[in-house]
């Protein structure tokens, strides 16, 4: 069977959503789809490791590789930049991987226009007393960044029009179990399987000469 190109997935959601634990209960699961490290100005959390979670870099690092075009997409967001690497995401893509990309809205709009065939997915929590929470249960930010966040989230979800599928993350495993139908679905349409089952679909389809005559 021939190998076909990945599909290239992008997933947002505001902070505190859980968007970044869908996507490793995903990739954990799922070998077929890989997640896209970013590389960010922002300092590293409590347990990120360099190269797993984010690329972490300078301030300077960044904007010298958004000069040289490095980069896919990328946004500032609260003060610090996120981006991904053009060449990394094409050689997975290229390779037959899938690959899903954690961006804002921001960065969605830039792939959308230079990918369009991308699947764009959107995460809301199921409530914003549930988001507070969340946010408050990282124990990781201050009153103000957390208030900062919740104000910032009500612009963010108001994008949520411009995606292709949108899930709400009230029940986790309900989430993923979403998430996953999601990525069925795309390998089961017309496009993906005709160039997956070429060979078997030139078999099947072939004129038996021998029963004509």
């Amino acid at each position: 069977m021939t190998k076909s190109r990945g599909i290239l997935y992008i997933i947002s959601a505001p902070s505190g959503a859980g968007k970044t634990s869908l996507v490793r209960a995903l990739t954990e699961q799922e070998p077929s789809i890989q997640a896209s490290v970013s590389f960010t100005t922002r300092e590293k959390r409590g347990g990120e490791r360099d190269g797993e979670h984010y690329n972490f870099i300078s301030k300077e690092q960044f904007e010298e590789m958004l000069e040289k075009g490095d980069f896919l997409e990328h946004a500032n967001v609260f003060g610090n930049y996120y981006g991904t690497s053009c060449s990394s995401v094409e050689t997975l893509l290229s390779a037959g991987q899938d690959v899903i990309l954690e961006i804002d809205w921001q960065g969605a709009v830039q792939i959308r226009k230079l990918q369009p065939e991308c699947i764009s997915i959107f995460v809301l929590p199921p409530s914003k007393k549930a988001l507070r929470e969340r946010l408050e249960g990282r124990g990781q930010d201050a009153k103000a960044t957390i208030d900062k966040r919740m104000a910032q989230a009500v612009n963010e979800m108001s994008h949520f029009a411009e995606y292709d599928y949108l899930l709400v993350n009230d029940d986790f495993d309900v989430a993923l179990d979403q998430l996953k139908a999601i990525i069925l679905s795309k390998h089961l349409a017309i496009q993906s399987q005709a160039n997956t089952l070429i060979e078997l679909l030139k078999e099947l389809l072939a004129i038996d000469e021998t029963t004509i005559n």
